[in-house]
């Protein structure tokens, strides 16, 4: 007889989480929770309910964790790349989270403390309203886009040609460097900082930085 782990609630959720960002949650029962965990499936059900409310339970426990951006940097700019940033990587790291906050609706509950540090940064570069909420709602356009792309990026069928075959002197009008560049794997990480900084630049009135 297997000997059954002690288990809290909290222990439940962190394995439920886990579960639902490397399988979705089609990949979350009761049976594979109570396996990874080492304990009975009546256990489970003591401490979190049933699988609808352990579900809400994981929706709830995403939008606090979306809520916990802190703007860092010296300059409104700065602090504002770095919270586009910041909700970038968050976005990333738990897609399939992010779907089940969205299918039950709380997706603007979940973005607003994001956007309401980007309020207080545009307000602290001197923007005001219409220009203030229109800087904000680009920026989180572009991180929410962005992050798309990676995703399909990742997720699409091997291209035939794909990029390498397809850029070449021709096609790139004779700019080696060019061609090369554009036949190569993309560095999402530098785009995405040159894109952010040069949508601060523009929208929010911010001299960009020289590279």
């Amino acid at each position: 007889m297997t000997d059954r782990q002690p288990i809290d609630r909290e222990s439940v959720l962190l394995a439920a989480e886990a579960l639902v960002r490397d399988r979705g949650p089609a990949g979350l029962s009761m049976r594979k929770l109570a396996a990874e965990l080492g304990a009975a499936v009546t256990a489970i059900y003591w401490h979190v309910g049933n699988r609808e409310a352990l579900l809400d339970e994981l929706v709830q426990r995403t939008v606090a964790e979306m809520g916990q951006i802190e703007a860092r940097g010296a300059t409104p700019a700065a602090r504002a790349e770095s919270v586009a940033l910041a909700l970038r990587r968050k976005l990333r790291e738990r897609p399939h989270l992010i779907a089940l906050v969205h299918e039950r609706g709380l997706t603007e509950l979940m973005m607003l403390p994001a956007q309401r540090a980007l309020v207080h940064e545009a307000h602290a570069a001197g923007l005001r309203g219409t220009a203030a909420a229109e800087a904000v709602r680009v920026l989180q356009f572009h991180v929410v886009g962005f992050v798309l792309v990676e995703r399909n990026r990742e997720r699409a069928p091997r291209q035939q040609p794909g990029e390498p075959e397809l850029w070449d002197a021709e096609t790139a009008e004779q700019d080696p460097a060019l061609a090369a560049t554009l036949g190569g794997v993309p560095d999402s990480e530098r785009l995405f900082e040159l894109s952010t900084r040069a949508l601060i630049a523009s929208l929010w009135g911010i001299p960009r930085p020289k590279e």
